[in-house]
């Protein structure tokens, strides 16, 4: 308990820091100094409803949220998806970091397939590395579905990343924790510009939580356990924990069957097809992002929309009320304050495969 008082101290003079930084700044966070600049860049524009969100918003969302956020990086390879002038500027992706780094920043080598070479990947398991990170303007943090750390489930598996496919194949990377349910509303609002993905509307999303309902009635009937949170955009993910002891390539297809059993229950609400144009009006079920290197973003992420929602855990009894705006960076540290982190043991609720491989047969 004297820990957690002294870390919370600790946090308490961050965020008074961050509150009283001019422009620009340096920190001194974990006994590590991090300079900060553009604090007052407004990174998120807010709406009539939601306050504009500054670097300096951010970053002290980061570090409030940092005890709840940290343990579902943890030993995760990050994508970085940065966006230097905020949510309505270009964006790019950073799987791999080229450039020197504060020695307080962890990172993995990793065989790429694409490049056919290791490359070096972020991962995130400190306060100071949160800090860094909003400093990048990496307002998304995408992480794997799998774990470098082999405790418990994954001792027999290899620990080489490095050198071929081979050892990928083999190793912790190649096995995952969750089996990856992906709704997502292709139903549109007529405001949408012609090329545009569908935007966030309430009949979208109430019919999305109507479909993640079912599924999970389906999940519950094989004693499946199942976890949802919002994609804080116009969908939701829903996180089967998985004991690692199947591969991408098999947990791929379990999504796979679970999704075309749901399909032939609604096939007038539920799509999976892959061109975005037969997809209309109906809700995509996507099991491709139970591929090895795809990533969603993680629990209590900011998301790329201009109420700077937030990826949020919420209870299943909590669909039928809930709005993906309810969840932001302005009033998601206040819930979890309230509820806590309801994702906080997900990995100790891992469901036994034999129940899972029958769903493929």
């Amino acid at each position: 308990m004297a820990q957690r008082k002294t870390k919370t101290k600790e946090l308490d003079a961050l965020l008074d820091a961050i509150d009283a930084a001019g422009n620009a700044e340096e920190f001194e966070v974990e006994g590590h100094k991090i300079a900060v600049s553009n604090l007052n860049k407004v990174l998120w524009p807010g709406t009539a409803d939601h306050e504009p969100v500054t670097k300096r918003d951010y970053i002290r969302y980061l570090v409030q949220v940092s005890e709840y956020l940290l343990p579902h990086l943890k030993d995760r390879p990050l994508t970085l998806i940065r966006y230097p002038n905020g949510v309505e500027g270009k964006k790019f992706f950073q799987k791999h970091w080229e450039h020197k780094k504060p020695e307080f920043v962890d990172t993995i080598m990793l065989y790429s397939e694409h490049s056919k070479s290791d490359g070096e990947f972020i991962t995130c398991s400190n306060v100071a590395t949160l800090v860094w990170l909003g400093q990048l303007a990496d307002l998304e943090l995408h992480t794997t579905h799998t774990r470098t750390n082999p405790e418990p489930d994954g001792k027999k598996l290899g620990t080489t990343f490095t050198g071929s496919v081979a050892n990928i194949d083999s190793s912790l990377m190649n096995y995952p924790d969750f089996v990856v349910l992906d709704l997502d509303p292709y139903m549109y609002s007529g405001k949408e510009k012609k090329g545009e993905e569908p935007e966030l509307h309430k009949e979208g999303f109430e019919k999305t939580c109507e479909i993640a309902a079912a599924l999970k009635e389906n999940l519950d009937k094989l004693n499946v356990e199942a976890f949802v949170k919002t994609s804080g955009r116009t969908g939701l993910h829903i996180y089967v924990p998985i004991v690692r002891n199947i591969e991408y390539d098999m947990v791929r297809s379990i999504a796979e069957v679970i999704g075309r059993h749901l399909l032939k229950q609604h096939p007038k609400e539920v799509t999976m097809e892959w061109s975005v144009s037969k997809r209309t009006g109906k809700i995509f079920f996507d099991h491709n992002m139970n591929g090895r290197g795809k990533t969603l973003p993680s629990p209590y992420s900011a998301r790329n929309s201009v109420e700077a929602t937030i990826s949020t855990p919420v209870d299943w009894k909590e669909l039928p009320k809930i709005y993906p705006t309810d969840f932001t960076i302005w009033n998601v540290p206040k819930r979890l304050e309230k509820k806590g982190d309801i994702w906080s043991d997900i990995l100790e609720h891992k469901n036994n495969m034999e129940k899972l491989k029958k769903t493929t047969e």
